[in-house]
């Protein structure tokens, strides 16, 4: 069952973007209102803003959180063709500031010429970097050479993907046999262009980025993409919101031992939904991939899961106003997901002024003691669920596999 809380934003304009920290505690929102507002989450659940300020001249598309390994730092962008990276600092100045916080600014990225539509902070294995696209259709990529100085950050890279850019998404796989990658989706309404999903890879011997694989029979326009956690897998899971939902799984083709290129990629498409019948906005996975969230202009989210032959059907939906969906029965419409996967919705139901995004938040660290703790959420989330809670039983052994005393060995005659 869903249990949903609505938030008074007070946002004073669209909703755009909605994101929470690395552990799911702390949430960041953006709007037309060119603001951003920070939410922590109380021992009670309830959230609370914390922090709200002016971030840009323009409307406010998306904001980010960066690992916490590199402290409390947002990234932003705008309409107004910047983007803009904050950090939270703890005032020591005076008494009256001593233990409070705000926000101030570190740097503004000014290279876009256009409107700047996503930001995104690289996996934490490849250091502090921070990636924008712009409706110019360039995808810029920067670093911070020094994380305790976030004020200088260098451009390292700039590819120019010939279309108007929408949403950008890294892979976080942080194996060796993957080179760093991420794939980028276009927003350009001229169906004739197909291949709106371009997927760049990192080329150790050029030291640039070149474009790996093209989704050809991606045609309309591309509004969010994801790719799944990997979770040690030898492929790629990548979700896309466009007109309908899509999940696609890139298989990297062995390489020549001569050959370097990019990598070649077997394209698959996994699923295909239509359901909300209208566009869809946004795609979320969950911290263990097994479930994918879309929001569309149906006004309802939608969770998808994959059965063991990796077929993947809609387990769960619910209104914007965060109510699930009755059916055709009068019933509302059964969860058949494990208990982490339900309840993980019920912090997600944002003010219906916004139903068009829905995002995860991490599950919490796990809790000693349970072997299966990283599948299990927070015990908060669970207080708010009625759903029986899950005793994990210790099984005995079968007899032929119980354990035996070890008997000494028979000592050598004449000894």
């Amino acid at each position: 069952m869903f249990v949903a809380r609505s938030i008074a934003a007070d946002h004073k304009d669209l909703i755009h973007d909605v994101s929470y920290d690395f552990h799911g505690r702390r949430m960041a929102t953006c709007s037309s209102d060119q603001s951003v507002k920070v939410w922590d989450k109380s021992e009670n659940g309830e959230w609370h803003c914390t922090a709200s300020w002016k971030t840009h001249s323009g409307s406010v598309w998306r904001v980010t959180w960066a690992h916490p390994e590199f402290g409390q730092v947002l990234a932003s962008c705008s309409f107004d063709r910047t983007a803009a990276v904050w950090e939270e600092i703890v005032g020591e100045s005076n008494d009256k500031q001593r233990g409070l916080s705000h926000w101030i600014k570190r740097t503004t990225l000014v290279d876009s010429r256009t409107s700047v539509t996503d930001v995104k902070f690289a996996p934490k294995h490849m250091g502090l970097m921070l990636t924008t696209c712009s409706a110019d259709g360039v995808v810029r990529i920067y670093e911070a050479p020094d994380v305790m100085n976030l004020s200088q950050w260098s451009l390292q890279h700039e590819i120019s993907c010939k279309l108007s850019c929408s949403c950008i998404s890294w892979n976080p796989s942080s194996s060796r046999a993957h080179p760093p990658m991420f794939a980028v989706g276009s927003d350009d309404s001229n169906v004739t262009y197909g291949g709106k999903v371009q997927i760049y890879e990192y080329n150790e011997n050029t030291r640039k980025y070149a474009k790996a694989e093209t989704l050809m029979t991606v045609t309309d326009a591309v509004h969010d993409i994801a790719f799944a956690p990997n979770l040690g897998r030898s492929f790629h899971v990548l979700a896309i919101a466009t007109k309908d939902v899509r999940i696609f799984k890139l298989v990297p083709m062995r390489k020549e031992s001569t050959s370097t290129g990019p990598t070649k990629f077997e394209v698959q498409i996994v699923a295909q939904f239509d359901n909300h019948n209208s566009q869809v906005w946004r795609v979320s996975w969950n911290i263990t991939s097994t479930l994918l969230a879309s929001s569309g202009d149906d006004g309802c989210v939608r969770l998808w899961k994959a059965n063991y032959m990796d077929n993947w059907k809609c387990t769960g939906i619910l209104k914007g106003d965060g109510s699930p969906l009755t059916g055709s029965s009068g019933q509302p419409t059964a969860m058949s997901t494990v208990v982490g996967s339900t309840v993980q919705t019920s912090q997600n139901a944002l003010n219906g002024m916004s139903a068009g995004r829905y995002f995860f938040p991490p599950l919490d660290t796990p809790r000693a003691g349970t072997r299966y703790g990283h599948l299990l959420p927070p015990s908060s989330l669970i207080e708010h669920c009625d759903v029986e809670p899950i005793q994990l039983q210790q099984q005995s052994l079968p007899h032929r596999l119980s354990s035996r005393a070890l008997l000494p060995l028979p000592e050598a005659e004449g000894q």
